[in-house]
């Protein structure tokens, strides 16, 4: 999947409108292999989008967990670290 897509669940503070739209924007050009449609696919783009958008934002509203909340510096240092890792040798 693509890398950009980020998890989204069982933040503090919870994820964005915007977060889950950037999301959902990365899905919807994956499966459709256009960074940017054509005017021809445009408007089927944009409705994918928003239906992506809908879905995700339900889907996180129902999600549950024991789990306490992740802190998103705690997890963006550790991205960062497996990142270098993965690329300094």
């Amino acid at each position: 999947m693509c890398r950009s897509i980020k998890t989204l669940f069982n933040f503090e503070p919870p994820a964005t409108e915007l977060e889950i739209r950037a999301a959902s924007l990365q899905f919807v050009r994956k499966l459709s292999g256009f960074s940017v449609p054509s005017k021809a696919n445009e408007a089927a783009f944009a409705q994918a989008v928003e239906a992506v958008t809908a879905t995700a934002t339900a889907l996180l509203a129902e999600l549950v967990t024991t789990a306490g909340p992740r802190n998103r510096e705690e997890e963006a240092d550790k991205a960062r670290a497996r990142s270098a890792a993965r690329f300094s040798a």
